[in-house]
């Protein structure tokens, strides 16, 4: 049996991660916001012994309101109440740093990781799009360089602000009168090119010293941010070749930043469409095909294309004419995903619709429970995978059919534990030590976990 252990995440998105999901008979329409529909799938994550459940968000309305369900729960908040109904499951969330301030943002992670006992998780975003831009009294969305700049000093302000209370800074000596020691209060006296904060948190330090510093972007100035600061990356490719040159990229330039390359782990997208044989899994994935509305798709992808409204035609290719990736500023590594998988294939307009409409350039699998783990093993054991994030077409049969069929599979080839054991924090599911604070020479041991 091996030593290395893969690492599963449950990315959930309201009804499933196909756009069409929610129209299945089986799918409530409304489940997006009801924590009822969250605290079963988390449940269902837990069953399988998941490193960790994600939430994706952004601070706009998402897309046209007939495609799919939109809006969503503050993912904070969401945790928070699932952090109460689960005992084990890193909890992990999207929040941006441009359209946030450090302080705030600090402080609520903070009470996650507390509340939750050491479980809480950051997937840490720029956020592209002019929509999202407007929303905060901008007329455009800030160049893609820009983005990350004030991402590098907002995540260094936050460090700053995890770090401002030392693990013994409280005394709570009753017999004296001394419930803490001020000299352990370390204030962030930050002033920056974005942002000036004055002084230290007011919450203590958390179970992990700060959360797990989750990454999603694949761009070049992604992948330096997230040599430099990430413990995960959720990444997309499509093929193997692609997912071995990430991860050996990635790999070598967290090494070049000095830190160690096993400290960082990559888990790509997989979106996989389960059936007892490769025949009905197939079926399952025509059914889904067969309820996308293409006229939503062909709005969607000439936003990503950066191309006028009416420039696409859905039974031809892609035009040959297309924006050059160095002038996008929105998602840059996305549009060349998906760029690349029409010129490498030769899709239509509604090839790729189709191809996108289950993990938006992310890989879709459908096959037999065998197939599957065949396919995560063979990614895993290949230099192209630490883990994987798990992306259900449709929610929650997608999540059962993955636990009660695919992880039975891999918990017998020995890549997946087959219970949970003592409680751990999240960070060290994830085999990552708890980071030393910065305003201390010897760190002091961490606390003990809070039970929830």
């Amino acid at each position: 049996m091996t030593e290395r252990r893969l690492h599963l995440n449950a990315f959930l998105m309201n009804t499933g991660h196909h756009e069409a999901s929610w129209r299945l008979p089986e799918s409530d329409p409304y489940a997006h916001v009801e924590l009822g529909h969250y605290v079963h799938l988390a449940r269902i994550a837990e069953r399988g012994t998941f490193d960790s459940l994600f939430l994706a968000d952004g601070p706009q309305l998402w897309g046209n309101l007939a495609q799919r369900p939109a809006g969503a729960l503050e993912p904070l908040t969401l945790l928070t109440a699932l952090a109460t109904a689960t005992e084990h499951i890193g909890l992990i969330a999207t929040a941006s740093t441009s359209y946030n301030s450090p302080y705030n943002l600090a402080r609520k992670f903070a009470s996650l990781d507390i509340i939750s006992g050491g479980r809480a998780g950051w997937n840490i975003v720029t956020t592209a799009g002019a929509e999202a831009a407007r929303n905060f009294g901008l007329d455009a969305e800030p160049a893609h360089a820009e983005r990350y700049a004030r991402a590098a000093e907002f995540l260094d302000v936050a460090l700053k602000l995890w770090d401002s209370w030392e693990d013994d800074a409280i005394v709570a000596d009753k017999a004296a009168g001394v419930w803490g020691d001020d000299t352990r209060i370390h204030p962030a006296r930050h002033k920056g090119r974005y942002f000036s904060v004055e002084g230290a948190l007011n919450v203590p330090r958390t179970p992990q010293g700060y959360p797990l510093l989750v990454q999603a972007g694949s761009s070049e100035d992604g992948k330096e941010f997230a040599a430099r600061y990430a413990e995960a990356v959720f990444t997309a490719q499509q093929t193997i070749e692609d997912a071995q040159a990430f991860y050996a990229d990635l790999k070598s330039r967290t090494s070049a930043a000095g830190r160690d390359p096993g400290h960082i782990k990559v888990l790509p997208g997989i979106v996989p469409v389960i059936g007892s044989t490769e025949t009905e899994a197939l079926a399952a994935e025509q059914v889904l095909e067969d309820h996308i509305v293409y006229a939503h798709g062909v709005g969607r992808l000439e936003a990503l294309l950066q191309l006028p409204p009416g420039s696409l035609e859905l039974d031809a290719e892609l035009p040959s004419d297309l924006p050059p990736e160095s002038v996008i500023e929105g998602a840059k590594s996305r549009y060349t995903l998906v760029v690349e998988l029409a010129r490498r294939e030769h899709l239509t307009v509604r090839q790729l619709i189709g191809r996108l409409g289950g993990g938006r350039g992310h890989l879709t699998f459908a096959g037999t429970p065998e197939q599957v783990a065949d396919a995560i093993e063979t990614w895993f054991t290949s230099g192209a995978a630490d883990g994987f994030n798990i992306m259900p077409a449709v929610l929650p049969s997608g999540l059962d059919a993955f636990v009660d069929h695919v992880v039975p599979l891999l918990r017998a080839r020995g890549l997946l534990r087959e219970e949970y054991g003592p409680r751990q924090t999240l960070r060290e599911r994830y085999g990552l030590p708890r980071p030393a604070n910065q305003y201390v020479t010897a760190p002091s041991p961490a606390p003990a976990l809070a039970q929830v």
